[in-house]
């Protein structure tokens, strides 16, 4: 699918200490150690978030809490700021390799946690290892694994009494040991530079096993597990969703009286030791909320790519999202929301017009086109022509 604006790609993720222009400001991402934010840190950066931004906090698909709205000109002082908080790395080269995701339901010392710290220490350490800004690693070792429908290129996975290292895109892996994870890990991931796959500095895993397959050694079997999150009490607290994976800055800071707060990669936040939540704006605590079944990305204009507002629409249209199916309502045809494929998927063409694409990502080829906000508000129906 083309469009006459086409998007720009940037091949790397914002990070802190680098972050990307949008059209609301700054956007900053931070990495937090391990996932977690002390109820402390909660406040901090919600409090951060309205003094230096525009006070909406998103949580990427990566997990990471995403600032928005920065002044250019805070940058500098905000970093300061969350350098006390303890969220910041020595470096952006640092930074952008300390690209780790682990389950959220680890209890300290298991293995994911170990791993987890264990391999952020290596990374941080590892000056010699230039990857992909997009590059990274899951660490999913609880009783059956709940990331593989997350993005990372390196995973390390419990079957059973075993630890698996697999290649993103493989269907076999290497058994691995609580000892012997961290540095196979690595070299793997040297393994994917050897072979080629990030020329010119860019690549994902999967397309390089698509052309020549796993390493040799990892010839142990995967299977495939599915996973859905849902809001509500789950091990280790309770799960809360986010309307978009977006909240208004006084959100956070009111959950941090709750307990201590863990990102996820499904857009939620899991609360430690929380039995009860509030109602608040931007929260869904209602497993079977519509809204749950839509994704959508900032839309204009908060992003400079996007040819058309997105949530107002979504919103709108999620009651009318056939039931197991899922919309992603995209504002260009990169799909930042939702990069793999979705049963329907909205992509602006215009200011309020779209077309749409079944079981397909964002730049696939519509089914229709032209479609305007208004006529999907007025015929909702128009989702399931074609099905």
């Amino acid at each position: 699918m083309s469009s006459a604006a086409e998007p720009k790609v940037y091949g790397w993720c914002p990070g802190a200490l680098r972050p990307m222009i949008s059209g609301d400001g700054l956007v900053l991402r931070v990495r937090a150690p391990l996932g977690k934010l002390s109820a402390a840190q909660a406040r901090g950066v919600a409090r951060l978030s309205e003094e230096f931004g525009n006070g909406l906090l998103d949580i990427s698909a990566r997990a990471n809490l995403q600032m928005r709205g920065i002044r250019e000109d805070a940058h500098a002082e905000l970093i300061e700021a969350l350098r006390d908080l303890g969220l910041i790395d020595p470096d952006a080269n640092v930074e952008a390799r300390r690209n780790v995701l682990l389950a959220p339901f680890w209890s300290a010392g298991d293995d994911t946690h170990a791993i987890a710290t264990g391999l952020s220490a290596a990374l941080t350490a590892a000056t010699d290892l230039t990857l992909p800004g997009k590059f990274g690693f899951a660490i999913d070792c609880g009783a059956e694994p709940v990331l593989q429908d997350t993005a990372a290129d390196i995973r390390i996975e419990r079957y059973g009494s075993t630890l698996i290292l697999r290649a993103d895109g493989a269907d076999t892996g290497k058994l691995v040991t609580h000892e012997s994870a961290v540095p196979e890990a690595l070299a793997l991931a040297r393994w994917f530079l050897e072979q080629g796959g990030a020329p010119e500095g860019r690549g994902r895993m999967h397309r390089l096993i698509a052309r020549r397959g796993p390493p040799a050694a990892h010839a142990a079997p995967v299977a495939r597990t599915a996973f859905t999150a849902k809001p509500g009490t789950v091990f280790a607290g309770t799960l809360a969703a986010l309307e978009f994976g977006q909240m208004p800055a006084a959100t956070l800071a009111q959950l941090a009286d709750h307990g201590d707060i863990r990102l996820t990669p499904w857009r939620m936040l899991l609360v430690e030791g929380a039995e009860n939540l509030p109602h608040l704006p931007g929260l869904i605590l209602d497993a079977t909320d519509p809204r749950l079944q839509v994704v959508a990305c900032t839309g204009a204009p908060g992003c400079l790519q996007a040819l058309s507002p997105t949530r107002d629409l979504a919103r709108d249209l999620a009651p009318h999202v056939p039931a197991g199916s899922r919309l992603h309502v995209s504002g260009c045809a990169k799909g930042c929301a939702c990069p793999g494929a979705a049963p329907l998927t909205l992509t602006a063409t215009g200011k309020n017009e779209f077309s749409l694409i079944r079981n397909g990502t964002a730049a696939d080829q519509p089914l229709k086109t032209r479609l305007s906000a208004d006529a999907l508000r007025a015929a909702p129906e128009l989702l399931k022509e074609g099905s």
